[in-house]
């Protein structure tokens, strides 16, 4: 008697903070295709889960702004049960100070590329859709409901991400696929410290959310049964 199929989970940015903490929650459930630009750090993680449990798990070294290397990387990946958008960049700035190039770049990977990847992999998504159903998590931010003075660059990339899942959603649930925005707050990442630098102020990653945190508002999206559809969930600090 064959063991049952474990679903298949793929997650950009998977080499750090949200994205890695995200794997480490699924391993127990899901298979893994582990995607960055880090080589080093995301077989390293796959090492660690391989090392913890049953999982299988495949790397991808890729950049996803690269449209043919990204296409490639990700060619003969035929069902796919979970997609999780985790890779993205924060590059604050005033309007007046903000460039053309900063604004095509932020664009480019929070918004750009997320198309792309979906778009490359809903004949996968909708194969498992049409069986058991499949899922797709867009990571956005709090910058994605609100904008702040400082943010608008960032925030316009996150409210286009918003926008996105929005038309995704609506045009996929008949193939069985979800669509879930996670809008967390600041969390305890090396952007959140890049970010405080640029504020001049100083770090006490306390303050903010854990990695794991957010993981796991990921996951409860994911494992929901398919009578619900959590499109929207909003994590903040405590405190």
């Amino acid at each position: 008697m064959t063991a049952p199929r474990r679903p298949l989970a793929l997650i950009t940015g998977a080499s750090q903070g949200i994205g890695a903490a995200t794997a480490r929650l699924l391993a127990p459930r899901y298979d893994l295709v582990l995607g960055g630009r880090d080589e080093k750090r995301l077989e390293a993680l796959a090492g660690e889960l391989t090392e913890a449990g049953p999982v299988a798990v495949r790397t991808v070294a890729v950049e996803l702004t690269d449209d043919d290397a990204l296409a490639a990387a990700l060619d003969g990946i035929d069902r796919l049960d979970a997609l999780v958008h985790s890779a993205g960049v924060g590059e604050l700035g005033t309007v007046a100070e903000t460039t053309a190039q900063t604004w095509r770049h932020q664009f480019d990977v929070n918004v750009v590329a997320v198309a792309e990847t979906t778009r490359l992999l809903l004949p996968a998504l909708r194969a498992a859709g049409a069986d058991t159903g499949a899922d797709v998590v867009l990571v956005n931010s709090g910058s994605g409901l609100t904008a702040r003075a400082g943010w608008g660059s960032y925030a316009a990339s996150k409210f286009a991400l918003r926008a996105f899942g929005d038309a995704l959603r609506a045009e996929e649930s008949g193939h069985g696929i979800r669509v879930t925005s996670v809008h967390p707050g600041r969390v305890d990442t090396a952007m959140q410290e890049r970010v405080v630098a640029h504020e001049g102020g100083e770090y006490d990653g306390s303050r903010f959310l854990r990695p794991e945190s957010v993981g796991a508002a990921i996951l409860a999206a994911l494992t929901a049964t398919r009578d619900a559809h959590l499109t929207e969930i909003v994590v903040r600090p405590q405190g």
